[in-house]
């Protein structure tokens, strides 16, 4: 397929209008998120692009078909199908699609109070991630309304949508897990769950998995920032708040429970975790007789 003179065939590509992107950023709904151009480009044959300041957006790329590359001062990302990258904004960078496999790219510049913790999110590095025809159906929606209509009303919509697109391929791995797609890591958590009254090792919980100490705690705190031991004992905590909330039990008998011998153990963890002691939040959910029914 050529490069035609105004693109590619099959294109498509929206660039808000300064007084339209002046209007999202100034609306609270939208400031936090908000996308300023998109795109697909199919079998991009041709398509480079060079910022030699660098972008006042960040520039989020996916790959669905074909090679390409992204270089930054001398450091290249290589981007193939099934894969995505972000480019932080402020720096100088040059993108080019394959000669011999042209990609084809979904693109889109976003902005907003939560961009800079988005990015933060995914990294300065490539990440692959299952094609979801889910996905490309929220791509589509945000051009059908770019499409359609700048009203205030339809830009809310476009940027929830727009949101949900970028944050489908940041928290992919998390999604994939809720969607049926389990892994060694949320086995393990599921687990902990299931014996949340039980007192359990980090050794233990490497060998219900299969897979050696070492092993196993690299993976749980790539996955969760968290040690195995530290993530079961906030289960243990998270379950003793919802024992106090909803129940009668004292504190000592909701201690045993979770595998606690020592209660003044259980108290100091447990200020560790939520900033407040056991006794006091208790005491807390007391005042609070409303919620508990609600909650009932």
């Amino acid at each position: 397929m050529k490069r035609l003179k105004d693109g590619f065939e099959g294109q498509r590509m929206f660039v808000l209008p300064p007084h339209i992107r002046r209007a999202v950023m100034a609306n609270p709904i939208n400031r936090n998120f908000y996308a300023t151009a998109i795109g697909y480009y199919p079998n991009a044959f041709g398509h480079e692009r060079e910022r030699r300041y660098g972008s006042s957006d960040y520039i989020l790329i996916y790959c669905i078909t074909g090679t390409g590359e992204i270089s930054f001062k001398g450091t290249k990302f290589d981007l193939k199908t099934g894969s995505y990258f972000i480019i932080p904004q402020g720096l100088p960078h040059k993108y080019k699609s394959s000669v011999t496999e042209p990609w084809s790219i979904y693109w889109m510049h976003f902005n907003g109070g939560m961009a800079a913790e988005l990015y933060d999110r995914a990294g300065f590095k490539v990440h692959e991630v299952n094609y979801d025809e889910a996905r490309i159906k929220v791509f589509d929606k945000v051009c059908a309304i770019l499409n359609n209509s700048y009203s205030k009303r339809e830009m809310e919509i476009m940027n929830f949508n727009a949101l949900h697109f970028v944050t489908s391929l940041i928290y992919h791995r998390e999604i994939d897990h809720q969607s049926g797609n389990v892994d060694i890591i949320s086995d393990s958590i599921a687990f902990m769950k299931a014996n949340i009254g039980l007192k359990i090792g980090l050794k233990e919980l490497a060998r219900q998995q299969n897979i050696s100490v070492t092993h196993y705690s690299k993976m749980f705190r790539q996955k969760t920032d968290c040690s195995p031991v530290n993530y079961f004992n906030e289960l243990k905590v998270q379950r003793s708040c919802q024992q106090m909330c909803f129940t009668n039990k004292s504190i000592k008998t909701i201690c045993a429970e979770l595998g606690f011998d020592d209660q003044y153990y259980f108290s100091r963890l447990f200020s560790k975790v939520t900033g407040i002691s056991p006794s006091k939040y208790k005491q807390l959910q007391k005042n609070k007789p409303i919620d508990r029914e609600l909650a009932g």
